[in-house]
């Protein structure tokens, strides 16, 4: 796994010195450089309080360091490390054995969106829309797939999504075209996500049957939230820190013990109640313009 985990950092390691010269990441070089230490501080301390030792470095904490700065603008510069803070100490804390529930990039945006709504914006375009970078993230993230064999949840997801986009809003609102969907897999960010943080080996099951429903349901949850809501791209996320919860809880259940159902049922009520608590918020439109 240390190897799949390097091979994952270098990759979005790439695709942000990628789009910082070609497309639209609005961070300067010094404000990543710090961002990225800071997270790699932190995680080296958290590691230290929990083992008592130093030898040890995780890429995880850079790899979600990044997949924030991907997915997220803020111009107010401290909530990137707030959102990143709260991340990694789910990680560490909110565990089964050795796993976490949430992937920590999904899970510090979810932070984001909870307490800085206003503040922090989730985008799907930081990235561009370069064809050739395209294909590049296509070929990378599909390697990546196969050695951790998660490539199912992204072809379901895929799938379902584009059905489920097409039965529940293309066809229902006759100003929208089925063209104004799959554009959406045009923007590298949203291949991205479904490359790289759907398809989490941690917090995803491993058998390949479960594989299918959870990205069915991811799907057909963002799908709903579209249709009732209006489409905003925060779904995607909110449906995937769902899901996650909904797995770890109640289909791994190795949180709190395997008979301690009411606290597993009182913490996706919470769960739950996050995501109703941010889709009742005012919803904003940001572009990316280059």
């Amino acid at each position: 796994m240390p190897n799949l985990q390097l091979q994952q950092l270098l990759n979005l390691l790439f695709l942000l010195i990628i789009g910082y010269f070609t497309a639209n990441i609005y961070l300067s070089w010094i404000e990543l450089f710090f961002i990225l230490s800071f997270t790699v501080l932190l995680e080296q301390f958290l590691i230290f309080f929990k083992k008592n030792k130093l030898n040890y470095f995780s890429y995880s904490s850079s790899i979600t360091a990044i997949g924030v700065i991907l997915m997220m603008i803020s111009t107010q510069y401290w909530i990137y490390y707030i959102v990143i803070a709260f991340a990694l100490l789910q990680k560490h804390f909110l565990i089964s054995k050795t796993q976490h529930m949430f992937n920590p990039s999904n899970f510090a945006l979810i932070i984001a969106l909870l307490f800085f709504y206003d503040e922090a914006h989730i985008v799907l375009g930081q990235l561009g829309d370069d064809v050739w970078l395209l294909y590049g993230v296509l070929f990378i993230g599909m390697v990546i797939l196969w050695k951790v064999k998660r490539w199912v949840i992204s072809i379901v997801f895929v799938l379902s999504y584009l059905g489920f986009q097409y039965l529940f809003i293309a066809s229902l609102d006759p100003l929208i075209i089925f063209e104004d969907i799959y554009e959406r897999f045009y923007s590298i960010s949203f291949i991205v996500f479904i490359l790289f943080m759907l398809t989490d080996p941690r917090t995803t099951p491993s058998k390949v049957c479960l594989q299918g429903f959870f990205a069915f349901f991811v799907a057909l949850m963002a799908t709903v939230m579209d249709y009732l809501y209006g489409f905003r791209v925060q779904h995607l996320f909110m449906a995937l820190f769902v899901l996650s919860s909904f797995y770890g809880l109640f289909v791994r259940q190795n949180f709190f013990g395997a008979k301690d159902k009411t606290k597993r049922l009182i913490l996706f009520v919470l769960v739950l109640s996050v995501i109703l608590f941010i889709q009742n918020k005012e919803p904003y439109y940001f572009e990316m313009d280059g």
